[in-house]
């Protein structure tokens, strides 16, 4: 089986030893997104909307570049830092997903790698089904 990856693009990623993306055969598994710049600042602090998009566009990006498309991706794991907001961080989910509809679960954490940091998205596609 053949394995690709997608570096992390951020701070964590050599620190942590992780990858963006990783496809192996016809699946690929996206790791934890957040609305980070390079050397790990937040984008739109405090916007749990623009967090969401942004990090939907990294997660798209990435799926391409291993070979998919946003249609291929079966689930996602939101992770909020405040439940209360999910109307925001769903909103943008749903102009994403809508047609496609993967499975999802939303949960409330306690906080993310960096206080700013409102939402984190992870992702599976399965590429070619």
């Amino acid at each position: 089986m053949t394995r690709q990856q997608v570096p992390a693009g951020a701070v964590w990623g050599p620190a942590i030893g992780y990858s963006r993306a990783v496809r192996a055969g016809n699946m690929i598994f996206v790791a934890g997104t957040a609305a980070a710049g390079p050397d790990g600042t937040a984008v739109a602090p405090g916007d749990a909307y623009a967090q969401a998009k942004d990090v939907l566009g990294r997660i798209e990006r990435a799926i391409r570049e291993l070979g998919g498309t946003m249609r291929d991706v079966v689930q996602t794991r939101i992770f909020v830092t405040d439940i209360g907001r999910w109307e925001e961080v769903g909103r943008a989910h749903g102009e994403v997903f809508r047609e496609i509809r993967p499975v999802t679960s939303m949960v409330e954490v306690s906080r993310l790698i960096a206080p700013e940091m409102l939402v984190e998205i992870e992702a599976v596609a399965v590429v070619g089904v």
